[in-house]
């Protein structure tokens, strides 16, 4: 058991070295980290979009079915 563990945490030590770190990069300041901030906003303008798709699909579905199910 111990020795699996031990292998665990080195192949994810091996792991970690082949990535690509943002303090690791020679530019200064902001521009260091420009990967990470474009990869935010890609990923804070594709949930803004699945958001109001989600939010629009529940709209029309809700007054949908509200539409049919009207007791008068």
């Amino acid at each position: 058991m111990l020795t699996k563990t031990r292998n665990f945490f080195s192949e994810v030590r091996a792991e970690l070295q082949k990535a690509s770190w943002p303090w690791e990069s020679k530019d200064k300041g902001i521009r260091r980290y420009k990967e990470l901030t474009d990869s935010t906003i890609v990923v804070i303008i594709a949930m803004l979009l699945l958001g109001g798709y989600v939010a629009l699909f529940d709209f029309v579905i809700i007054n949908f079915i509200h539409y049919f199910t009207r007791m008068h």
